[in-house]
């Protein structure tokens, strides 16, 4: 009786082996699907996000090391890496990466982008009654409707994109000046040129000049002699 029960348990061991196998092979499939799919949803926050703040590109707070946006950038292009994602926009999100991470490494840049976006934290947090070095983790925030965070995301890209437009009027106007600058001068080396070339024309004539007035004093002197014989 044992035998048999041993037989007959055999082949449901070894049965349960390939089930084993076909779950497993299963669980890796979906989490590769999930992993895409978790890929191809980073890649459109990427270029959904602010292009004129980095921190939002990369996701980070404002108040991370160079360290931490180092790391937080190798972790994001890895992941979103265009060899790693068939999403046809990976490439671009890559691209934007890299700039926000140069823009962060960059210290100038840095402190601009910093003090612009330290001046709309201070302004919101004014509108609110609250202090200017509330943290973020205040619980008075925690119950703002909508949601601090994204309060500042808005008022930092309305006065990023102020910024943007005064930069840009700022080069505009550069281009111009310069552009009013090199017209002048421009003008200046026509005129120097003009009387150059008159001064040359003038210099070419010279002896023609001199010949027609020595011919001009001569034919005078001549006249002069023939009244004053008939005179005589």
């Amino acid at each position: 009786m044992s035998e048999a029960a041993s037989s007959s348990s055999a082949p449901a061991a070894s049965s349960s082996k390939p089930n084993d196998a076909a779950v497993e092979d299963i669980e890796k499939l979906l989490s590769r699907e999930a992993t895409a799919f978790q890929r191809e949803i980073e890649v459109e926050r990427i270029l959904k996000a602010f292009k004129l703040n980095p921190y939002e590109m990369l996701d980070i707070n404002t108040d991370a090391t160079p360290e931490e946006v180092k790391k937080k950038y190798r972790q994001l292009s890895l992941f979103i890496h265009p060899d790693k994602t068939s999403h046809p926009r990976a490439p671009e999100a890559f691209d934007l990466l890299k700039k926000a991470e140069s823009e962060l490494s960059d210290k100038a840049k840095r402190e601009e982008l910093d003090a612009v976006i330290n001046q709309a934290r201070a302004i919101l947090l004014r509108t609110l009654n609250l202090p200017p070095n509330t943290r973020d983790d205040d619980p008075r925030l925690k119950s703002l409707t909508p949601p601090w965070k994204q309060q500042f995301l808005t008022k930092a890209k309305e006065m990023l994109i102020d910024e943007e437009v005064r930069r840009r009027k700022a080069i505009k106007m550069n281009l111009a000046n310069e552009g009013l600058e090199a017209r002048k001068k421009e003008e200046e080396v026509n005129a120097k040129k003009r009387k150059a070339e008159e001064e040359a024309r003038w210099e070419e004539t010279r002896e023609q000049r001199v010949g027609s007035w020595r011919t001009f004093a001569a034919n005078s002197k001549k006249k002069k002699k023939t009244k004053v014989t008939l005179l005589g």
